[in-house]
């Protein structure tokens, strides 16, 4: 039986607790703490350590979900949480004051992962938000020279968390079959 190791990661409110607990097969682990710097601006709690949820595939194969904090003062815990990983699912909340700034410093923070495996990136709110739009997040990627997937999905449904999923395992090997 293969186990496969996915993180997802992104800025404080951007759905990686909502993506997982909404793709996990088992009720997931979270390490929520009381929001008590800006933070609670946004929301009343926040991930101190992780978020760990586990997704059954076909034939026994499981892909276990590791959430890192979004707040820069936990990224210590985004080393942790890379080592094994196949693939980088990056979310981004498209109603923060500069989505591009925070796709490039999530990019560049993981870059060295990244280039070892793959990211896959959701942008979520975008019904909240429409701008910018799916096109513009691939035009700012191209400028940077990133080719990667890009997806307005909402963290609370499954299916869209199963695309990015899907998505990044299609990148890591393009023979890999439909896992929702």
């Amino acid at each position: 039986m293969s186990q496969y190791k996915i993180i997802f990661t992104g800025p404080v409110g951007a759905g990686k607790t909502t993506a997982i607990n909404s793709i996990s097969d088992t009720p997931p682990i979270k390490t929520d703490a009381t929001a008590s710097d800006m933070t609670k601006l946004r929301k009343a709690g926040t991930t101190v350590a992780m978020d760990y949820g586990i997704m059954n595939l076909n034939g026994g194969e499981k892909i276990h979900l590791y959430g890192t904090p979004g707040q820069e003062r936990f990224d210590f815990m985004w080393d942790i949480l890379v080592t094994g990983g196949i693939g980088l699912i990056l979310l981004l909340d498209n109603t923060r004051a500069d989505p591009f700034q925070d796709m490039k410093f999530f990019l560049d923070a993981f870059d060295k992962f990244i280039s070892q495996t793959n990211v896959s990136i959701g942008v979520t709110q975008m019904d909240i938000s429409t701008t910018p739009t799916i096109d513009d997040y691939h035009l700012q990627l191209k400028a940077l020279g990133i080719n990667t997937p890009v997806f307005s999905v909402d963290a609370r449904v499954k299916n869209d968390v199963s695309l990015l999923v899907q998505s990044l395992l299609f990148s890591l090997d393009p023979g890999v079959e439909d896992v929702a």
